[in-house]
């Protein structure tokens, strides 16, 4: 192997350490990283970190996208192992392997899901690996719609702004959804992230022994509300 491929290899090895390394800090501290202390568990001095990531929004832009990119190939995986015509199949699971990659991974769900990091603004590159999970679910209603298998909302009306918003929505997507179907989806995605965060933040309660339960008899509700055969 010649020299630059090996520096290559070297340099993407130390990435994923310094990686691995932020995500452990990432779980028992929270999001507010510091480049110091992960190169102290490295056994570095600060500076050379700096030669893998400028900054700490550089580290935390780097962990957004592997995260999001997690998230996307576990909802893909759980959709595609599903014949391509069972509509509501796929949607329950996509819902379900939300879930349980939120489950498993609560830290980086809270990196994507919750509360801004102070002074963090996410730059343009994370964009399309957020909405991976998105185009996944919206591609479900699409293939529904083309089968016949999306009852259509006839006479359903939005207010001016609600359909402003749902119009620039499909078209950012780029898909042929009428602005109340594209409502609905918003909706009903908006309700599974939410009832996840409620689930990971304690918000049920112990009232709320089987949050699994809970969460897969919604997403049965929403697949009528979708209106999913």
């Amino acid at each position: 192997m010649s020299a630059p491929g090996i520096r290559a290899r070297v340099r993407a090895e130390m990435i994923d350490e310094i990686k691995a390394v932020a995500t452990k800090h990432l779980h028992s501290d929270g999001a507010n990283l510091s480049l110091r202390a992960v190169a102290r568990d490295l056994g570095m001095v600060s500076s050379a970190v700096y030669r893998y990531f400028a900054s700490r929004d550089d580290l935390l832009t780097a962990l957004i996208i592997d995260a999001y990119n997690e998230l996307a190939d576990a909802v893909d995986t759980a959709v595609d192992a599903l014949p391509h015509s069972d509509f509501r199949g796929r949607w329950l699971a996509l819902g379900s392997a939300t879930r349980a990659w939120a489950v498993a991974k609560p830290a980086e769900y809270a990196l994507l899901f919750g509360s801004p990091v102070p002074g963090y603004k996410a730059p343009a590159e994370t964009i399309e690996p957020g909405v991976r999970p998105v185009r996944t679910f919206i591609k479900i209603l699409v293939d529904a719609a083309e089968a016949g298998a999306l009852r259509p909302t006839p006479g359903e009306r939005l207010p001016r702004p609600t359909r402003d918003a749902m119009a620039f929505i499909r078209t950012d997507l780029g898909v042929d959804l009428a602005e109340p179907m594209i409502f609905r989806a918003v909706t009903c995605y908006s309700q599974l992230m939410g009832s996840i965060s409620f689930e990971l933040w304690g918000r049920y309660g112990a009232d709320f022994p089987n949050q699994g339960a809970i969460l897969d008899h919604q997403l049965t509700e929403l697949a009528d509300y979708l209106g999913l055969r």
